[in-house]
């Protein structure tokens, strides 16, 4: 069954099941939808498939239990922004998340913090010492803190917790029992998720790969059955390949991949394109089948245009003035 999201001002909300999204359809259709499948977002009013039903009867359905087998928490998420994003999640008690160090923006007073060693799943958590020691040790190497934040619900009711990008780009949510319970993404990627989801690391064994496709050696692992949240710059876009299909891609731009991605890399052709085209000399290649997820602007390309900007660098504040500097003083900037 399909997953639909809904946007409404720049607020998401999703992802509900064909139930819940009738009914949210019916509730306020001035919109734009997406599930799977669609190229791009829809107006709710002209999408059929949400027309189907009556959602008068619906609107209060409950979720659906957790079953179990299931690891992870089943927990409710908004997404606010659009280019300077954060998601909020909704935790009912005994449920928790565990994000970033420093990635909280607020909080309600019913949940509790709590610094854990690792990732916090029943991995690193369930075991001995050396158990939560390699936990935290596969986060080390990925370029994390040693430590994660767990955000417990205690009370009563409902509660609400909220994670902020740490800077402009996309958070895209995940649920991995879709995808095989593991993804594979950049190392820098993983912003928070649901209880029990495991963080690990992809070693990349391709050298040639591990030293041109823009990723190392080592990427993140993201396993469970659970919802995360990733973060990247700029537009993530988000491809289905076939069997044997093949995807170009600049090698900072990829994101994640499903595991049954073959991840490698190709030279760009010839000695001018190399020197001149402003491309590199390799490209990573994605083959099918799977998913990808790429990135339209990479955090390094971002830090590298404001780097060259600096003064100190050769760049300057005059925005194309022809009066230069004599322009910045008569517009009031004296930083001189």
């Amino acid at each position: 069954m399909h997953q639909w999201h809904f946007s409404y001002n720049g607020q998401q909300i999703g992802p509900l099941d064909q139930t819940m999204a009738v009914a949210q359809a019916a509730k306020n259709s001035n919109g734009h939808c997406w599930r799977q499948g669609f190229p791009e977002w829809l107006p709710i009013a002209s999408c059929t498939e949400l027309r189907a039903e009556s959602a008068a009867s619906l609107i209060s359905t409950p979720p659906p239990p957790r079953q179990a087998d299931q690891r992870s928490d089943v927990i409710d998420y908004k997404i606010f922004g659009e280019d300077m994003q954060f998601v909020e999640l909704e935790l009912d008690p005994g449920e928790s998340a565990v994000a970033e160090a420093g990635a909280l923006m607020y909080k309600d007073s019913a949940i509790s913090m709590e610094t854990v060693f690792g990732d916090g799943s029943a991995a690193s958590s369930g075991g001995g010492f050396m158990d939560k020691l390699v936990g935290a040790g596969k986060r080390l190497v990925t370029g994390e803190s040693l430590f994660t934040t767990m955000f417990s619900h205690t009370g009563q009711g409902k509660a609400k917790v909220a994670f902020a990008a740490p800077y402009p780009g996309t958070i895209v949510p995940m649920t991995l029992s879709n995808y095989g319970g593991k993804i594979i993404c950049q190392k820098d990627s993983f912003l928070c998720a649901a209880r029990g989801v495991s963080i690990g690391i992809f070693f990349q064994k391709k050298i040639m790969t591990a030293l041109f496709g823009g990723e190392g050696f080592i990427m993140q692992k993201l396993e469970g059955d659970g919802m995360v949240f990733i973060h990247a710059g700029g537009t993530i876009v988000e491809r289905e390949l076939k069997a044997g299909e093949r995807l170009d891609v600049d090698t900072g731009c990829v994101v994640a991949m499903t595991s049954t991605v073959n991840f490698d890399i190709k030279s760009v052709g010839s000695v001018k394109s190399a020197l001149f085209g402003g491309e590199g000399v390799f490209m990573a290649t994605l083959t099918g089948p799977g998913k990808i997820w790429i990135q339209s602007l990479p955090f390094s390309r971002l830090a590298g245009r404001m780097y060259s900007a600096m003064p100190s660098q050769g760049g300057s504040r005059d925005e194309g003035s022809i009066l230069g500097g004599l322009g910045g003083i008569i517009s009031g900037d004296r930083r001189f």
